[in-house]
């Protein structure tokens, strides 16, 4: 091959070489803009720029112009549902249930998404962002109206006798607590909302004496003793109406088992198991007897001077003093009373105490 030969196949190389640098620019710059114009959310990419920019004589060029010809013959689509919307449209039967976002049928500029090269969120024609969360657009004030409306009329009208709180509660003694929860995310659905939550006035159970304090040591810190009220959680079930349905089973079990009474139970009880302190069970009722006993010089074996006793005034006093300072909070008076008590009960009285004070 003569020297000639090789620079003409060099400067062919060259050409294809220039070629197709050009072509890969053009190839870059054209899908450059049409990733910027399709990232746009105002505006969608100019088609006809696009096709002049491309050779007559391509096959991708004829494709492209015959396409475009198809589509002006086609009829034109009809406008969108937001524009023959009136103005007092009845918005119930555009949203009559629970739906995905549609765009053609909400009349709002409504924007979401992230906002391309420092511009505005993307437009509401198409957004998928605007799909994938649940929307309230069903649940209007109107909406609202006509569901109450329609349940009004399978509704009952309240009873007159529930027309205080108190008389809800003498009545309704029970009550159920249940929490729900709005949040976005896959499912409705929140897993703690199937809490329950039961609470009820213990003064409204039937109990005698030995039933309340077993109760109240069954039920343990679900007992308030200031409110007098019982609160049972339950969350073990998967479903709401089944922790409910287990609530009032635990109320009916914790009810019936506080009759019951084991024979260790009241052999074995003191007065600090006891919730209240009774003069009648106490150890304070013996040692006043016999203190008295010895006052007055009676015999030990007569049951019917420990009656006459216990009517006296002094231990009357004595025994109102004493069980309201150990059921209720300490106070000066209480201690007050206790003292008198406590002097009077055993022949001293206050005045004479502090006179033989003052003397010694």
């Amino acid at each position: 091959m003569s020297r000639l030969q090789i620079l003409l196949v060099v400067n062919r190389l060259h050409c294809n070489i220039c070629k197709t640098t050009q072509q890969l620019k053009r190839s870059i710059v054209d899908t450059s803009g049409r990733h910027y114009g399709s990232m746009v959310s105002t505006s969608l990419p100019d088609v006809d720029s696009e096709i002049e920019a491309v050779s007559v004589h391509s096959l991708r060029g004829k494709a492209m112009r015959a396409m475009q010809e198809r589509l002006k013959q086609r009829a034109p689509l009809p406008p969108s549902r937001e524009l023959k919307m009136a103005e007092d449209q009845d918005w119930t039967s555009v949203y009559p249930t629970a739906a995905t976002f549609k765009w053609s049928a909400v009349p709002l500029s409504v924007r979401m998404g992230y906002p391309v090269r420092r511009g505005i969120p993307p437009h509401k024609v198409g957004n998928a962002e605007l799909m994938k969360i649940p929307n309230f657009l069903h649940l209007t004030p109107p909406a609202i109206k006509k569901h109450c409306a329609a349940l009004k009329k399978i509704c009952t009208e309240w009873p007159a006798v529930l027309d205080t709180d108190e008389a809800c509660d003498n009545h309704l003694p029970i009550t159920i607590e249940t929490s729900d929860y709005v949040f976005t995310g896959p499912s409705l659905r929140r897993p703690i909302s199937r809490i329950v939550q039961l609470k009820m006035k213990l003064s409204v159970l039937p109990l005698d004496e030995h039933a309340r304090w077993k109760l109240i040591q069954l039920l343990g810190k679900n007992y308030n003793k200031k409110s007098d009220e019982i609160t049972l959680t339950t969350e073990r079930c998967p479903v709401r109406r089944q922790n409910q349905d287990y609530a009032m089973y635990l109320l009916s079990v914790l009810f019936h088992e506080a009759y019951i009474a084991e024979p260790w139970e009241l052999s074995e009880m003191t007065e600090d198991d006891m919730e209240f302190y009774t003069w009648e069970s106490g150890g304070s009722k013996e040692n006043v007897l016999r203190v008295k006993k010895k006052m007055i010089g009676s015999e030990a074996d007569q049951p019917s001077k420990e009656e006459d006793i216990c009517r006296h005034e002094d231990v009357e006093e004595f025994k109102t003093a004493y069980t309201d300072l150990c059921n209720n909070p300490e106070t000066l008076e209480s201690l007050s009373n206790y003292k008198h008590a406590v002097l009077n009960l055993v022949g001293r009285n206050s005045e004479s105490l502090k006179s033989e004070t003052e003397v010694s």
